[in-house]
């Protein structure tokens, strides 16, 4: 069985980001369902999978990183979302985030 993770990496101090408030939902027929929410741990983790087994369905999801409320301030980002696609529910997604309180970047790991 599948199953989708994440972590987060604050690139502005060079440490993993831990305490960051994560949301998972999905897309169903016109609105986002809201699955699950979790804080990163101290190695910027969720202490479990956000989706896996029969929750883990092919569809369109989105991760919300609370970046504005970790960094402690809203200058430029706040909360990133990030939607993308499973397809093969047998498979496993890793989607991280590296973040500063001015960019981000994600990419499918593994």
């Amino acid at each position: 069985m599948g199953k989708l993770t994440t972590h987060v990496l604050d690139t502005a101090n060079g440490r993993p980001g831990a305490g960051m408030k994560v949301e998972l939902s999905v897309y169903e027929g016109s609105a986002w369902k809201k699955l699950k929410s979790a804080t990163t741990n101290k190695d910027g983790r969720t202490d479990e999978p956000l989706a896996e087994g029969a929750v883990l369905k092919a569809g369109q999801y989105r991760l919300k990183f609370h970046v504005g409320e970790y960094f402690k301030k809203k200058d430029f980002l706040d909360v990133v979302p990030v939607r993308f696609n499973i397809n093969d529910t047998s498979a496993n997604y890793h989607v991280p985030l590296l973040c500063s309180p001015w960019s981000y970047s994600t990419y499918r790991g593994s």
